[in-house]
């Protein structure tokens, strides 16, 4: 039962002081309502920035969704605003924005605000010159940062605070009203001068609501809100009492409320209702006094919710509860999680359900979920604990949480079938980097290009990000420089496996570049060779007559072995700097310079520049393919069908491509040229990335800076 059910009962003639009704939704919390509400209108002396704080449970979330929904002008029309205290209700303004940092990197929730305000910027700084420069003020409500980032060890929130929050905070057009933890709030008011911040702590004498935590008991233990038939819920009297003994002891604390209520109406055996002393006052004691109760060792409650505190992203796969508790315990929990659904039952949920102290994040937990293919999305059960502050205390519970969680990681480890990341669970392919890296397991695991490859590439980079330069070995720093093309395209699994292939000639670790199409993936194209030409402007592929190309011989005894003319040599020219080793002045140029290289092995040829022969435009129109390209990308596409065969988007401005008539694909980039050999016989068409699926006269995409995904 969650809070929308237990607070839904709160406007049975139930009055505050003054002769107000309370919020329906919320039930109390009048002072920082009020304060809230002259943030919103402005009002004389109210500051700009407010830091919304509290123990995790204290019900910061629940409080924000209240004071939303008076915000929101079509939700207002179903509140009595007449009813309540008009001093916490806001006027009639427009709804703020109201971007949900939930799993979001700092850079997708700036690029999310960009989106609502309908922002210009290329670069994620230009979003707060832009903002700065408006006249008019915008009103920013960011949800609990503490829900942040893809990955958990990652610790997005203090990125968020340092790189968007305080930004934000510094600008003087926007009103900013964020939640976060103590700490933080302290940070953020720290930075902007005296006056300009407040921060409201919901557990400070001055903000709390025991009165409102009473009510909220009472409520949850009521019958008319679904409670069984209890001695404690159906007599008033005794339900008042015990509502107001455990508000006392959870110290103001929603969650430990709920939770306890949640315990007893559950399992009511072996519960005194007279005996206070025996009521918890953390969640801790919430735990070892359900397990009590049901003559459970607490442990093995801590033991079998081990893997449920210690999942990624929207809770665990229920097939893989079980395998993962056993890991932890290093004993066989298989029976006690069959038999003890009952002990674990007040502390889970199913992600699609309202969390219990009713700050439920949003999203659709119970989503299909990508099953690592090209195909259709499957549906899994997933199953997770009722609140991250329950996870923090149950890691926090365990005599060694990483040594925990190192066996979490070797167990999913072992659950890859054949090592093939193709046929891994969708939970373990995508979530193996968060549970290493939390257990300091992830630069040994960064070696594999199947992972590379079917891992989502969000939560990757941002685990992999999160691990120090110099503790990352070369495959993983190719992987950390390609990322951001994998985010930024949100390409399937075989266009990332291609990029990724590229990238590793480019930096010469030719063996994994090798791997990748040994995946059983359909790759566009196989990258033959990489030159490091910085400062490439331009290259155009030609052919170089025998004669001219050095080391070659014409006549019967020529390299063409049977007595006739030795074919001429496919070359790529590429202009470079003056000055460049190996290079040629080009007539009547002084800054750059001509090279020469054989164009299927990349081989320099000391030869005159003018000596290649540029096929002819019935040359080029007779190939079967053509070449369309913008600011950082191209596309390949079939002459016969106008198909799109390869498409390729780089992660710095392309300065020059050519194709060569048996399909050849020489692209020249501030990092240098690379050669790619376009494969045509494949089974079906490449699904093409988004930015390259428009006209060859498309706008140039804004770049990694623009990147919103």
């Amino acid at each position: 039962m969650g809070d929308e059910e237990v607070m839904s009962a709160s406007d049975e003639g139930i009055a505050t002081a003054g002769g107000y009704a309370p919020h329906p939704f919320i039930g109390g919390r009048t002072a920082a309502l009020r304060a809230l509400a002259a943030w919103r209108m402005s009002w004389p002396g109210a500051p700009r920035v407010i830091a919304l704080t509290g123990d995790p449970g204290s019900g910061r979330g629940r409080l924000l969704t209240g004071f939303l929904m008076l915000c929101d002008p079509e939700y207002r029309k179903q509140l009595p605003l007449d009813d309540l205290d008009p001093a916490t209700v806001p006027p009639d303004l427009p709804a703020p924005a109201v971007p949900d940092p939930e799993r979001l990197t700092s850079a997708q929730l700036l690029w999310t605000l960009a989106d609502h305000f309908g922002l210009r910027a290329t670069r994620t700084e230009d979003i707060f010159t832009e903002l700065a420069a408006r006249e008019e003020q915008v009103t920013i409500v960011v949800p609990d940062i503490a829900t942040a980032g893809p990955v958990r060890a990652a610790n997005e929130p203090a990125r968020l605070l340092q790189d968007v929050l305080k930004p934000l905070a510094a600008t003087p057009t926007v009103q900013l009203l964020a939640v976060v933890e103590r700490e933080s709030a302290a940070e953020l008011a720290a930075s902007l001068p005296g006056g300009q911040a407040q921060i409201i702590d919901l557990d400070a004498p001055e903000w709390a609501d025991p009165e409102g935590l009473v009510l909220h008991a009472e409520t949850a233990l009521d019958t008319a809100a679904g409670a069984p038939e209890l001695p404690f819920t159906t007599d008033p009297e005794l339900r008042g009492t015990l509502a107001a003994a455990l508000a006392a002891r959870a110290g103001g604390n929603r969650l430990t409320v709920q939770l306890a209520v949640q315990s007893l109406l559950m399992q009511p055996e072996g519960f005194d209702p007279a005996d206070t002393e025996r009521l918890p006052g953390t969640l801790g004691q919430v735990l070892d006094l359900h397990a009590a109760r049901l003559g459970a060792d607490p442990q093995t409650l801590r033991l079998m919710l081990a893997p449920l505190a210690f999942a990624e992203g929207d809770g665990l796969p229920v097939q893989l509860w079980g395998p993962l508790a056993n890991a932890v315990a290093e004993q066989d929990l298989s029976q006690a999680i069959a038999d003890g659904m009952l002990l674990a039952a007040p502390f889970v949920q199913l992600p699609d359900a309202p969390d219990d102290d009713g700050t439920s994040d949003g999203t659709n937990g119970g989503a299909p979920a990508d099953d690592g293919t090209d195909g259709t999305p499957a549906p899994r059960p997933l199953i997770r604990l009722a609140h991250p502050a329950l996870a923090a205390e149950v890691r926090a519970g365990l005599p060694d949480p990483r040594g925990a969680q190192t066996r979490i990681a070797m167990a999913l480890l072992e659950a890859v079938p054949d090592q093939d990341w193709s046929k891994a669970d969708p939970y373990i392919r995508d979530h193996i980097a968060g549970h290493t890296l939390d257990a300091g397991l992830l630069p040994q695991l960064l070696t594999d290009p199947g992972l590379f490859a079917h891992a989502d590439p969000v939560t990757l980079r941002a685990a992999v990000e999160a691990v120090p330069l110099e503790a990352l070995g070369a495959p993983a720093r190719t992987y950390l420089r390609t990322a951001p093309l994998l985010t930024r395209s949100e390409a399937p699994v075989s266009m990332r496996a291609a990029f990724l292939e590229s990238a590793f000639v480019e930096d010469g670790l030719l063996p994994y570049a090798q791997a990748l199409h040994g995946l059983g993936l359909d790759l566009p194209w196989r990258t033959l060779w990489s030159l490091p030409l910085t400062g490439a402007t331009g290259v155009t592929l030609g052919t170089l007559a025998p004669a001219a190309a050095p080391g070659t011989a014409d006549g019967p005894d020529g390299p063409s072995g049977d007595g006739g003319a030795a074919p001429a040599l496919p070359v790529a020219l590429v202009v470079v700097p003056a000055g460049t080793p190996g290079s040629r002045p080009v007539p009547g140029g002084d800054t750059t310079a001509l090279l020469v290289h054989e164009l299927a092995t990349a081989a320099y040829l000391d030869t005159d520049p003018a000596q290649v022969v540029s096929p002819s435009d019935e040359e080029r129109a007779a190939g079967r393919h053509g070449l369309s390209r913008s600011a950082d990308y191209l596309r390949v596409w079939s002459r016969t069908d106008r198909e799109v065969v390869a498409a390729l988007i780089s992660d710095t401005p392309i300065t020059g491509a050519d194709l060569s008539p048996d399909g050849i694909l020489v692209v020249a980039t501030h990092r240098g040229v690379t050669a790619r050999q376009i494969v045509t016989a494949q089974p079906a068409r490449p699904t093409v990335p988004a930015q390259a699926a428009g006209p060859a006269d498309v706008p140039a995409s804004p770049g990694l800076e623009g990147d919103h995904s």
